[in-house]
């Protein structure tokens, strides 16, 4: 088994746990953020729903720079909604997941170069990129967008067991205690 068939169990459950984060997104709050200085909703959402896009780049490449001089700058796709949202996290889910299957062990050793502007910002092995910079990217901001869901009143999925929302099993009887 390789590095990445490795990981697989663990990817498949993260983006199940994603998808269910996901598929609360209400459309009628796009639009909403808690604060001037954050994002909306619908930008934070589909930045998580595309971030795993970023493994599949990750495996096929050597480098990304975002912002090339004299080139356009690498642009996300504008997600305007839950369909385009969820449509978009499976469609990057599954190359992600492809990709994670087929890569060698000597190839998520290989280094990885994100770039802006022609200067480098890090040089790291890829199976390190895609821990941090794919999936460890990815979790910070799925639990940054329940706390939107916690401000705006939408019930918080239980993602490694039920959440404050959800009917928790023996509750009532802890709480007699």
């Amino acid at each position: 088994m390789t590095i990445g068939q490795s990981m697989l169990s663990e990817f498949d459950e993260e983006m199940q746990n994603t998808r269910k984060v996901l598929e609360r997104c209400p459309d009628e709050k796009w639009n909403w953020k808690p604060h001037e200085k954050s994002g909306t909703l619908g930008w934070l959402a589909g930045h998580v729903g595309t971030v795993p896009d970023w493994i599949a780049m990750t495996i096929k490449t050597q480098e990304l720079d975002y912002a090339p001089v004299g080139g356009p700058a690498f642009e996300p796709p504008k997600i305007t909604n839950r369909k385009e949202l969820l449509a978009a996290f499976d469609k990057a889910a599954a190359e992600a997941r492809a990709a994670l299957a087929g890569v060698s062990d000597a190839d998520l050793m290989k280094d990885w170069t994100l770039l802006a502007g022609g200067q480098k910002i890090f040089t790291l092995p890829r199976i390190a990129c895609i821990r941090g910079m794919c999936l460890n990217h990815l979790f910070h901001h799925r639990g940054q967008l329940t706390v939107y869901f916690r401000l705006i009143g939408v019930p918080v999925p239980g993602l490694y067991g039920p959440s404050a929302d959800e009917s928790q099993p023996g509750a009532a009887e802890a709480a007699a205690h």
